[in-house]
């Protein structure tokens, strides 16, 4: 689904279930990680997490833009928006938004890959995830000067 298909869809779902129109802009935004979506007071966008709709069904992704549609509207009219007030839970239950958004599956970790640098004088090994300026830093126990061997990864990185 593409931006303007969410767009289209927001539009249709608050028509529809709220009775007004929608008239700012909906997308989808990856950098969202905990959450089902965003409600933004200051520019009135709402951002959905694109994982709803990767991770879970189409029935998901439409209760959590209710929910962020129930913001919305409730904020244009002049009234909290917050989940804890007895108008935002109403609404909400009269649309059949969703309360909490189900939990994306977890990330998968992240391969490291380690900096290895040796020391010229006394041999001792520094492992390090950023590169290192080679000419201001030296060794912590002879202050030789260290030298860039190449890149381990974490499997083949020896424990400390």
């Amino acid at each position: 689904m593409t931006d303007e298909a969410l767009q289209r869809l927001v539009e249709q779902l608050s028509q529809q279930f709220f009775g007004h129109p929608f008239r700012h802009h909906a997308y989808f935004n990856a950098r969202l990680r905990t959450t089902g979506g965003r409600y933004r007071l200051r520019d009135h966008d709402i951002e959905i997490n694109p994982r709803m709709l990767t991770e879970h069904d189409q029935a998901t992704l439409e209760g959590v833009i209710k929910h962020e549609l129930c913001h919305y509207h409730l904020h244009l009219a002049g009234q909290s928006g917050q989940h804890r007030t007895k108008a935002f839970q109403r609404l909400l239950r009269q649309v059949g938004g969703l309360r909490y958004a189900p939990a994306p599956a977890p990330a998968t970790p992240r391969l490291r890959h380690w900096q290895v640098y040796v020391c010229t004088t006394c041999q001792q090994r520094y492992y390090r995830l950023r590169r290192v300026d080679v000419t201001r830093m030296v060794c912590g126990r002879c202050r030789g000067r260290l030298r860039w061997t190449g890149v381990v990864t974490a499997a083949t990185r020896p424990k400390d």
